[in-house]
């Protein structure tokens, strides 16, 4: 409990020294700079854009002496939207992820190998008219479509569902934006809520929800990093990173998201991609010999298909 409360602490002294510092700053800004007319700011600025992306894989053998599924089919699709909003020192960020996969094959049967929805919003006041720090407040929420198996020896465990597990996350702290491409956000005080819709897996206490209730609160401190780039006409990469400790329970095991997408035009309409995502969540005790230790999971996807990007706007409304 001491170590809790030293960190809280900590974070809170830090952040303080943040504000004074921006303050001062923005004073010595104020008192030092040339007096003009103000900008006209009844002006709205938006900018939206995004990626849709489809690949699929299919292999058959017969009488092949090396071995292997004589049919097999892999289906991965992936859409991102965008759009930001800027005004004077407002700023409004909103980004969708979906990924969907699928794959049959001979031995294994079908099965889906990728399932993600996520939302995040994000709202930030400039604290001052030159630098780069936000007042800001985070909504995320993080769930899937469809159930899902692990396949201990070979046999499917129903492991999740529908808002099983969900995770919706709101918090509360200040945001450093580097450019319009990187950002970092840091939080001393962040609730996160675990939802375990499905009543099977309730009974279970799954995903670190008690026996027989559908949900858990948590209370924390939140640090993610956000980048996205378009290095070319062809290349482009987005990654985010989260990190999140729970005060309330082993603030020391550091709940830890990461996803990567890079895409690489090969034509107007064909790319390959490849797709890299990491989670540990000490709550997600699905692992190990009998199935109830946490672990490391890691999905990685690489494949040829389909491609669309969804052209970058910026709007303007008003003057």
């Amino acid at each position: 409990m001491k170590k809790i409360v030293c960190y809280c602490l900590l974070c809170l002294i830090g952040l303080n020294t943040i504000a004074q510092q921006a303050v001062v700053g923005n004073l010595r800004t104020e008192t030092s700079r040339t007096i003009k007319k103000e900008v006209d700011s009844t002006k709205w600025n938006w900018k939206r854009g995004g990626i849709v992306s489809f690949n699929l894989s299919q292999g058959s053998l017969s009488n092949w002496a090396a071995g292997g599924d004589n049919f097999s089919l892999n289906i991965g699709s992936y859409f991102n939207y965008f759009f930001f909003y800027k005004k004077d020192r407002h700023s409004w960020d909103n980004n969708i992820d979906v990924n969907i996969g699928y794959v049959q094959s001979t031995t294994l049967g079908s099965r889906k190998n990728d399932d993600r929805f996520d939302f995040l919003s994000k709202y930030g006041y400039k604290m001052d008219s030159l630098g780069k720090w936000y007042i800001s407040g985070l909504f995320d929420f993080r769930s899937q479509f469809f159930d899902g198996y692990t396949y201990p020896g070979g046999i499917p465990v129903y492991s999740s569902s529908f808002l099983s597990p969900a995770y919706l996350l709101l918090s509360i702290g200040f945001d450093y934006k580097v450019s319009d491409k990187f950002s970092v956000f840091l939080s001393p005080l962040t609730s996160r809520t675990i939802i375990v819709l499905s009543n099977s897996l309730s009974k279970e206490g799954k995903y670190g929800v008690d026996s027989g209730k559908h949900t858990m609160a948590q209370l924390g401190s939140f640090v993610t990093l956000n980048y996205n780039n378009t290095f070319s006409k062809t290349v482009t990469f987005k990654s985010r990173v989260d990190l999140f400790s729970n005060y309330l329970n082993n603030p020391q095991n550091i709940n830890f998201f990461m996803t990567n997408q890079v895409s690489c035009k090969i034509s107007r309409y064909f790319s390959v991609s490849y797709s890299l995502d990491m989670i540990y969540d000490d709550n997600v005790r699905l692992f190990g010999a009998n199935g109830t230790s946490p672990g490391l999971q890691t999905k990685s996807i690489i494949g040829i298909g389909f491609l669309k990007p969804l052209n970058i706007k910026k709007r303007v409304v008003g003057g």
